[in-house]
């Protein structure tokens, strides 16, 4: 009786490379459309600046915003600054009307962290719905 030995690793290595990228895609997305459903509509350009971006070389997705006004919401200016290290007494600024403001500052959405709170449990559970499937 012969016993062949057959190396299916380089199928199973690629196999669970390619479930890895499609979850990150998944995931990133489902994490980038909470965190600009939980953003506040000014103009609504933040709204539609998240963004999911995902390395598949690294298996490393990414969310964020390209927008500086993205750090802003999430933890807050001046007086209403997340950790209380804002700039106190208020300040001026002119908008891109030209019109001049007054503002003690912005008080935080948390949008990007509120989501992965609410998706964090939900991404793990179908990581782990894959991983089964894998097995």
């Amino acid at each position: 009786m012969a016993i062949e030995f057959q190396d299916n690793s380089i199928k199973v290595i690629s196999a669970l490379q390619d479930e890895c990228i499609a979850f990150l895609y998944e995931a990133g997305e489902s994490l980038a459309g909470q965190v600009a459903d939980n953003s506040r509509v000014g103009s609504g350009q933040l709204k539609g600046s998240w963004q999911n971006k995902v390395d598949e070389g690294e298996l490393k997705a990414t969310v964020g915003s390209p927008l500086e006004n993205a750090i802003w919401e999430e933890f807050g200016t001046g007086e209403y600054a997340l950790y209380g290290n804002g700039r106190k007494g208020g300040w001026h600024y002119q908008d891109e009307n030209g019109k001049w403001h007054h503002t003690y500052g912005k008080t935080p959405t948390r949008a990007f962290h509120n989501a992965y709170v609410t998706m964090k449990p939900a991404i793990i559970n179908r990581a782990k719905q894959i991983g089964g499937k894998m097995s």
